[in-house]
């Protein structure tokens, strides 16, 4: 007997056998098939078959399409299909229906449904069987063979699957990293943005691959960091602004913040377009290398909208078309048109039990399956509202996430905001679980480093761990995901280059993108010949990185900020498959001996450094701040000593965000030890930093304008 969960409301028991038989497409072997059973949802290998299970408790009608029969695994979706439709009184179990055909490959058979049912908008349905429906529970998709071929920018996407191969080898020797969360160091990145562009000097057939990902491991190790949070590498349509005439219609979505299915590895990553399989096995070479590399794999997940837009161009592909009411937040006062929190025309109902199951079965895919050490989730305010858009203070989803046996190794990671206004940094449901990205930590450091009034106290708390936001109940400071630069944004170098956000390329007018940045362009908008400015700026990215390196918390860089990357004032370029977003590998060999070394050493720095990572909360005994006027909302300048009770190898430092020098005193060392400077963002290269320090005697050090200083007490 098979029983589901109880969010299907109803037990299922194994149905009888009754075998029909169709003529199978383009062969002379007839089809076979049975009732089939209703779990596991998608498609599976049964005992006399391949069994096929979907969710849709308002359907009326479905029909299993399939595909592909005899052909290579790797050709382009044909038209013809094979058609079975589901009788309800044999084939449905509660809400889901389900078949099992025999006599099919077992693998690369391509598969969907036609779904029919009520077909009033106004109460919440979506059905259109004239589109064969992408399967949510679908493992494997398949769509158009190469990222951004425009030839076939109107792709079908059908489910597959693979029941064929061998499981994948991980290795006698391998094991999971399981990094420590106070040892994170964080580099958020894009697998095709990462070796797409020629000068990553790949073979063409790998470049913005997976397999691109593992050649350039030995760069992630020269930096430094430990994990890679890589950006959607779910299955989504690059090409989904093209399919319709609009401003947009240039664009690639390059970052892939447009869901097709939660299950299925982006199938375009695969090198030489190899297609879903291909896919889902370089994947997990992917992660195998990164872990035998020591580096943990967390996924930017995106369970909060889907690539199927708004009601005013509908992309029906699988969510809208197989049950709309069930799996979409809708306004019922409005015509039951999508309520839109997430900015991009329609909402996921998380919270919906069957909407809710979907997302923790993806979620343990990805962990059991591919071995993924965590999860960001995108715009995640979202997973802590009701059906109807309310927040909660107890959000199921968010709560079995943090409860969940499988992720239970996992890093959870929120991104505690959303775009319906729902602001949740510091507040988000937790159960001592769930990280933040720490929007206020961006906020404040950024201005503190371009002089603004009044910051000085508030930059020493975020730099202290954000202990008014996270010292509640079993919080640590790691919870605190510090970071200064994200993807979306200005990237490091736009950050201190300009003002104003320079989005005309993005088709809407610039009127996209974030207009609060608190950047400043050092006194010239964009590029400058100015060595002064171009010094300044120069500092400014050094100040940033050396004060995120020893924040308590756990810092996250972007990819690319450690060559300076530019991205030209663009703030928001997630529609440009271009070198505004692809890593550019002859820039990091021209800085390799000044800004990319710098990088490096801050975060070895950290790392050897336990003082900077601790698992609990600063107290008085740990850091001597060296300030008496707290209040004087004109100060610019901050030094402190972190204490190393038990090696004596207490850390001074000093930032100075004012427009001239600060003569500041500097504490004697502990007994026996002495004053090395390490750091000192006024100089140049190699000066700037050394790692072994330069004897330092003085009582007093000149902190240049907009610079920092590290000194470490040695022996």
């Amino acid at each position: 007997m098979v029983k589901p969960g109880n969010v299907f409301g109803h037990s299922v028991e194994e149905s009888l056998v009754e075998e029909k038989v169709t003529p199978m497409l383009g062969t002379d072997v007839p089809l076979k098939y049975s009732p089939g059973m209703a779990f596991p949802l998608g498609a599976s290998e049964a005992e006399n078959g391949i069994n096929f299970a979907i969710f849709s408790r308002h359907a009326s009608c479905v029909t299993l399409c399939l595909s592909n029969f005899g052909r290579e695994k790797s050709q382009e979706i044909c038209d013809g299909m094979v058609e079975i439709a589901l009788d309800p009184e044999k084939n449905k179990t509660g809400d889901v229906w389900h078949i099992c055909v025999e006599g099919l490959s077992r693998s690369g058979i391509l598969y969907g449904y036609r779904i029919d049912g009520p077909q009033k908008r106004e109460q919440g349905h979506g059905f259109d069987n004239s589109i064969v429906l992408l399967d949510p529970y679908a493992k494997l998709v398949s769509g158009r063979k190469w990222f951004g071929d425009v030839a076939n920018k109107m792709s079908k996407f059908l489910g597959t699957y693979d029941f064929e191969s061998m499981p994948f080898d991980w290795g006698p020797d391998y094991k999971l990293p399981n990094i420590p969360e106070t040892d994170l160091v964080i580099y958020e990145m894009n697998v095709r943005a990462f070796t797409a562009d020629e000068s990553s000097e790949l073979d063409p057939e790998v470049r913005g691959s997976y397999l691109g990902v593992i050649e350039k491991i030995p760069h992630l190790l020269e930096l430094g960091i430990n994990a890679v949070e890589l950006l959607p590498v779910f299955e989504f349509d690059e090409l989904e602004f093209q399919r319709y005439p609009n401003p947009r219609d240039h664009m690639i979505n390059t970052w892939g913040y447009s869901t097709l299915n939660f299950f299925a590895p982006m199938s375009r990553y695969a090198s030489a377009g190899g297609g879903p399989l291909v896919a889902s096995h370089e994947f997990k070479q992917m992660v195998k290398a990164l872990h035998n590399a020591g580096i943990e794999v967390i996924l930017d997940v995106v369970y909060n909208h889907t690539n199927e837009a708004n009601d005013r161009h509908p992309y029906t592909s699988s969510f809208r078309g197989v049950d709309n009411k069930v799996y979409y937040m809708l306004d019922p006062d409005n015509g039951a048109k999508y309520l839109n929190f997430s900015g991009c025309g329609n909402t996921l109902n998380c919270n919906h039990p069957v909407v809710m199951e979907l997302i923790l079965d993806s979620l343990r895919h990805w962990v059991n399956e591919y071995h993924v050490d965590g999860f960001r989730f995108d715009l995640a305010s979202i997973l802590c509202r009701g059906t109807d858009g309310s927040p909660l203070n107890s959000p199921p989803l968010a709560k079995a996430i943090a409860k969940d046996a499988v992720l239970s190794r996992c890093k959870i990671i929120a991104e505690p905001w959303d775009c319906g206004g729902l602001y949740l940094v510091g507040n988000f449901p937790n159960w001592d679980r769930w990280a933040e990205w720490n929007g206020k930590y961006r906020d404040d450091i950024r201005r503190f480093m371009k002089g603004d009034c009044g910051m000085k106290g508030t930059f020493a708390t975020r730099i202290s761990g954000s202990a008014d936001l996270y010292q509640v109940n079993k919080r640590k400071p790691y919870h605190s995901i510090n970071f200064v630069i994200a993807h979306d944004g200005f990237t490091l170098c736009d950050l201190v280059s300009y003002n104003f956000k320079h989005n005309d390329a993005n088709g809407e007018g610039g009127k996209d993108g974030s207009n609060d940045n608190f950047s400043w362009n050092c006194g010239v908008e964009g590029e400058t010949d100015d060595v002064d400015i171009i010094g300044l700026r120069s500092r400014q990215m050094k100040n940033f990185h050396l004060a995120l390196m020893i924040s308590q918390g756990t810092p996250m860089m972007l990819m690319g900020d450690e060559y300076g990357h530019t991205r030209y004032g663009n703030n928001n370029s997630y529609g440009h498959d271009t070198s505004i977003n692809h890593f550019q590998w002859k820039q990091l060999e021209e800085r390799r001996g000044g800004h990319f070394r710098f990088f490096c050493e801050m975060i070895k720095f950290r790392c050897k450094h336990p003082m900077l990572r601790q698992d609990r909360f600063l107290t008085k005994n740990d850091v001597a701040w060296h300030e008496d006027n707290w209040s004087n909302q004109e100060s610019k300048f901050l030094a402190f000593t972190l204490h190393d009770d038990q090696f004596g190898g207490d850390i001074y430092l000093a930032f100075n965000a004012h427009d001239y020098y600060v003569k500041a005193a500097v504490p004697s060392p502990p007994h026996k030890k002495r004053w090395h400077r390490v750091v000192d963002t006024n100089l140049e290269s190699p000066k700037d930093f050394v790692p072994e320090g330069v004897p330092f005697s003085n009582t007093s050090y000149n902190v240049a304008s907009y610079s920092a200083v590290l000194l470490e007490a040695k022996p």
